[in-house]
């Protein structure tokens, strides 16, 4: 393991050609190359260098297995006693520490993990070579660019770990003691870093402030025309998309406008989808069009090895698509179902929600199916992506609809609303008196559980200081809410947006060898929100805490994708 460990290390100090190649190219040649961080000597070396920080990695389908989109069928349909498509499946939906997996498997808690800290040692890398060749890269022409996407790219990546292996952000005070997550600034030159030590001991509140001044520091000298393919780089849009979510979860909502209103420009309609022009010629012509780089909707885009796909096809675990929540009774509904000025699915998605089987084996959009990369054709193997849009217009947008919501501003936040609605192909105006009808705000505790578009919300649980809505305001939050929710499917946002209004979320689900139902409820104050450190972590001898982080080191393996059938 300690031999594996070193050689994980000497992946980032290997020559930038055999970074960009492979991240286990170089394990041969370690013994002969220990460390060619030298050799990262020029402005373009460091450019291609921080291509390979972004990783083949997402945290989506654990998110979305904690959270509220996913019912089980074998509770939906009597007579169904499926296994996951993969066991730790069953684990996450459950709550439970997950732990029944390889380090080779797609979607675990261990591969975000892995691939995220191993992406944060690129930026590391990187930003001590631009030290060595300037003394101000910040201002140096040819270095600048790069010091801010290394900068921004290292604060995002810190960002989806803390959220995900930590509390929700609360406070000032309440973070400060809420445990966060290492964050790393400097490339790692010793095998056993004491990740005990106090200088890496951060808390919630540590780790936001701590990305905030990368973000600040990096932010304004992104450079679009430095990238080939801006959109799979943290261009400014993204990067300013980033900083609109980073401070919505912060709550600083006067940031929140200033940085959604630079991604927007001045009419927010001509950034998002033009659904109309998508080829539906095919899924896959349709799923090409969805992810078209030049798209001016797609801020940011991710390619992730991932089996989402397959884990909906299984119909184990299902976005469900039809009746099946008024049976389950809980709010995992037809997420593209009614509207507060629409009826039946919307418009955009007319023809593109594919269902396997009958109507309640679930549904899944076109946006989540595989590409697949030949290894070999004959034999029919080789690996699966997924890409995945970390950043839209389309999300941005609804940060800075629920921001001016909290600043005052109701008539700005529905006409953020209502440009969102009529990008999805609504031909109805929406006015706040049908967000009233639809989201009914005096509704009780209970009435809220059984309806399929209200949360049961808990700001002031989470936090004296989180301003509670009511009223008028309360309606037109849970339809902010909802349509997160829809636009946000299969990105695993969902999930935070549970985490940072302590929604309460129920869970029934019945293993495929179980005759009782499990019935289970997630509350705001569950320790259960926050995800385990991966099993590899603590089994390499780094404690765990009670569902709460622990400071520990990125684990002592690299993360090798799987091959795959193309079936």
């Amino acid at each position: 393991m300690i031999k594996e460990y070193i050689l994980r290390k000497g992946l980032i100090c290997c020559t930038v050609a055999a970074a960009l190649l492979s991240f286990t190219s170089c394990e041969g040649e370690l013994d002969e190359v220990p460390d060619n961080r030298t050799e990262i000597d020029s402005p373009e070396k460091v450019a291609l260098l921080l291509t390979s920080g972004y990783p083949q990695a997402v945290p989506a389908v654990m998110c979305e297995l904690f959270g509220d989109n996913f019912v089980d069928n074998n509770v939906v349909k009597a007579g169904m006693h499926r296994s996951p498509s993969q066991d730790f499946h069953a684990e996450a939906y459950a709550w439970k520490d997950v732990n029944n997996y390889s380090t080779g498997d797609d979607d675990t808690p261990y591969q975000t993990w892995e691939q995220f800290y191993q992406g944060i040692a690129v930026c590391n890398h990187a930003i001590r070579a631009m030290k060595e060749m300037s003394a101000n890269p910040a201002a140096d022409i040819n270095l600048s660019h790069s010091w801010g996407e290394a900068h921004v790219l290292r604060a995002y990546l810190h960002f989806v770990l803390v959220n995900v292996f930590a509390e929700a952000y609360k406070d000032a005070s309440q973070s400060s003691v809420d445990k966060g997550i290492p964050y790393v600034t400097e490339p790692e030159e010793t095998v056993n870093v004491n990740y005990g030590d106090p200088q890496y001991r951060h808390s919630v509140k540590e780790t936001y402030d701590l990305i905030e001044k990368d973000l600040l520091e990096g932010i304004n000298l992104i450079d679009d025309s430095k990238y080939k393919v801006p959109a799979y780089h943290f261009n400014r849009n993204a990067a300013n998309a980033f900083a609109a979510r980073f401070y919505l979860y912060k709550r600083d909502y006067d940031n929140v406008i200033k940085y959604a209103d630079a991604a927007l420009g001045t009419n927010a309609a001509t950034s998002l989808r033009k659904w109309t022009s998508i080829n539906t010629n095919t899924i896959n012509s349709m799923l090409n069009s969805y992810n078209d780089e030049n798209a001016a909707c797609n801020f940011l885009l991710q390619s992730a090895y991932s089996l989402q796909d397959r884990l909906l096809s299984a119909v184990r675990f299902v976005i469900n698509s039809g009746n099946a929540a008024e049976k389950v009774k809980s709010s995992s509904e037809a997420i593209y179902g009614s509207g507060p000025n629409w009826s039946d699915r919307l418009k955009c998605y007319d023809g593109k929600v594919y269902v396997y089987g009958e109507q309640d084996d679930g549904s899944w959009l076109f946006r989540v199916h595989e590409y697949f990369e030949y290894d070999d054709k004959i034999a029919g193997i080789g690996w699966v992506h997924i890409i995945y849009q970390p950043f839209t217009a389309e999300e941005t947008l609804l940060c800075r609809a629920e921001a001016k919501l909290y600043k005052g501003d109701q008539e700005g936040a529905i006409n953020d609303l209502n440009t969102w609605t009529a990008s999805k192909l609504v031909s109805k105006e929406l006015t706040l008196a049908n967000i009233k009808s639809f989201y009914n705000s005096s509704k009780t505790v209970s009435q809220i559980a059984a309806d399929d578009y209200l949360s049961e919300l808990h700001p002031a649980d989470m936090s004296p200081e989180f301003k509670v809505l009511t009223g008028d305001d309360l309606s037109v939050l849970y339809c902010i809410l909802h349509f997160r929710r829809i636009e946000t499917m299969f990105e695993g946002l969902r999930w935070f947006d549970i985490k940072r209004y302590g929604i309460t979320v129920h869970h029934a689900y019945r293993g495929a060898t179980d005759t009782n139902i499990t019935h289970d409820y997630l509350y705001w104050n569950d320790k259960r929100r926050v995800m385990q450190i991966p099993n590899n972590v603590i089994n390499a001898g780094y404690p765990s805490t009670d569902r709460a982080t622990q400071v520990n080191q990125s684990s002592p393996m690299t993360v090798k994708p799987v091959l795959y059938k193309n079936n």
